[in-house]
């Protein structure tokens, strides 16, 4: 057998496939339904959503529609087939009503642009940014997330204390994050642009290695976060901007970790084990620092080893047994994940009632669905120093 590189191993994160998947589940808009892999009685599904209704959910990292897709340009041709199955954020945010979801971060894609989907390797950069390209892609993207809540289907939030307020509205709170810095550029003044946007997190480094750090599914460059990573840590600390280390490589999420004066996130990952590895996993050493630093880890529902709703249940058990209730959340990649067992919002009750039938306990239920993010976001809003 040929030697398996780290990209010929990917199979997950956003419209990722690889090997006999390659190009066939994220070209459908709405694939068929994960199984549940359990059955829930109308007794339990109540219960949850009485639950859901007392300790309101927030998923750390989603997708809602593909937002980030719509008005797109200079796609390669698969991207093109990905962007006219998307814009249908009527519908997932139908369904986070129907789910009782309370809130999400709406994500947009710093990188989308330039991304390709290379058969037997999943997501890379097929070329660089134009002059000016990253910025203006951007721009297009917050303007039609900002939409969203302009024609009132959403609640922006730019604070935590704004979750009240987004329940009261009846609309589900959005939270606006970028998923890629690419389009800082290293600028200072565009990071406080983003924030005067209402950005409140950045995941500093997608599918393309950029001049923060190496992705972590990308052949080293950098080796950690360079000197201009470091001073987006730290303006973002500043800030009170939430530091997103999802698809960083190691040794630069480790360095971030060292740079980072206030709590980070892990939002959408699962950690590797002797029995479980992915290039998209991170190590346990990198979760426990996360952790120690007072940090989270986003439960992630890629259909990577599990097939069912009931191997997600399985993980996030298997994440607060290796570092705690306290650092665990729910990321669920919702619109964008490749094969995901949790790709429904309605579902969400369903989940909420296996856990608590595996024995989760109500305050440990609330730490999962929302405390723990929130008390990452007071951190660093407590520690913004502007």
């Amino acid at each position: 057998m040929g030697k398996l590189t780290r990209r010929a191993l990917i199979g997950g994160g956003m419209m990722l496939g690889a090997g006999a998947a390659y190009g066939s589940y994220w070209l459908h808009k709405r694939p068929a339904l994960a199984p549940l892999g359990f059955d829930v009685s109308e007794e339990e599904r109540v219960e949850a959503i009485g639950l859901l209704n007392k300790y309101p959910a927030i998923d750390t990292h989603a997708h809602p529609g593909r937002t980030f897709a719509r008005d797109a340009s200079g796609l390669a041709p698969l991207l093109k087939v990905y962007k006219a199955q998307s814009g249908f954020e009527r519908r997932t945010i139908s369904d986070m009503r129907a789910g009782y979801l309370s809130a999400a971060c709406f994500a947009a894609v710093s990188d989308f642009n330039v991304l390709n989907l290379v058969k037997g390797k999943g997501l890379e950069a097929r070329r660089p940014f134009a002059e000016g390209e990253a910025w203006e892609s951007y721009k297009l993207q917050i303007r039609n997330l900002k939409r969203l809540a302009t024609d009132k289907l959403v609640m922006e939030m730019r604070g935590a204390e704004m979750l009240a307020d987004a329940r009261a509205s009846s609309r589900p709170g959005a939270i606006w994050t970028v998923e890629g810095g690419d389009f800082l550029e290293g600028s200072i003044e565009r990071l406080r642009e983003a924030y005067d946007d209402g950005v409140r997190s950045i995941t500093l480094v997608h599918y393309r290695t950029n001049d923060l750090a190496d992705a972590m599914t990308n052949e080293t460059v950098h080796g950690s976060l360079t000197s201009v990573g470091d001073a987006i840590v730290r303006e973002m600390n500043r800030l009170g901007m939430m530091i997103d280390l999802s698809h960083m490589a190691e040794q630069g999420a480790f360095r971030a970790l060292e740079v980072s004066s206030l709590p980070v996130m892990f939002t959408h990952t699962h950690i590797s084990s002797a029995h479980s590895y992915h290039p998209r996993f991170i190590s346990l050493e990198l979760a426990k620092a996360a952790a120690e630093a007072d940090g989270i880890i986003g439960a992630w529902p890629a259909g990577i080893e599990i097939g069912d709703l009931a191997g997600f249940a399985d993980r996030i058990f298997r994440l607060i047994d290796m570092v705690g209730i306290e650092h665990v959340c729910l990321g669920s990649d919702m619109d964008a994940n490749y094969k995901p067992v949790f790709d429904d919002y309605r579902r969400l009750p369903d989940l909420v009632a296996l856990l608590r039938r595996k024995g989760m306990a109500e305050t440990e239920l609330s730490a999962f669905l929302n405390e723990n993010f929130l008390r990452v976001w007071r951190a660093n809003e407590i520690g913004r120093a502007v």
